[in-house]
């Protein structure tokens, strides 16, 4: 059982820069591959960033060049970076875990842009 809390969300000004974390709890958080989904007022949850247990990143085209994923397997943490952010990324932002059958979910952290 793996429990995933995020933290870092809030109100930001179009332009500014937010910091996203998820602090996972359980054991074997190197193996999961981790990732930040977001949903929009009124849309579907959707990809922002994955990376894998290996390290490797996979970002969606809207936020390329302002976001950045990064993972601590020691401190089992997950982190986002959001640089340059747009009204439209205004959304609940999720942290996931994925490990063969396994597939948790955190509670969703808001994230409002706007001036």
């Amino acid at each position: 059982q793996v429990q995933l809390v995020e933290s870092g969300g809030g109100l930001v000004q179009p332009g500014g820069s937010l910091r996203l974390s998820c602090a996972a709890s359980g054991r074997l958080f190197n193996f999961y591959d981790m990732g930040w989904y977001r949903q929009p007022p009124g849309k579907q949850r959707e990809l922002v960033a994955s990376i894998g247990s290996g390290g490797d990143t996979n970002y969606a085209d809207s936020v390329k060049g302002r976001f950045i994923i990064s993972r601590d397997n020691a401190k089992t943490s997950l982190d986002l970076q959001m640089n340059s952010l747009k009204p439209e990324d205004t959304a609940v932002y999720y942290c996931r875990a994925t490990w063969v059958k396994f597939n948790y979910w955190g509670q969703g952290t808001q994230v409002t842009v706007s001036s």
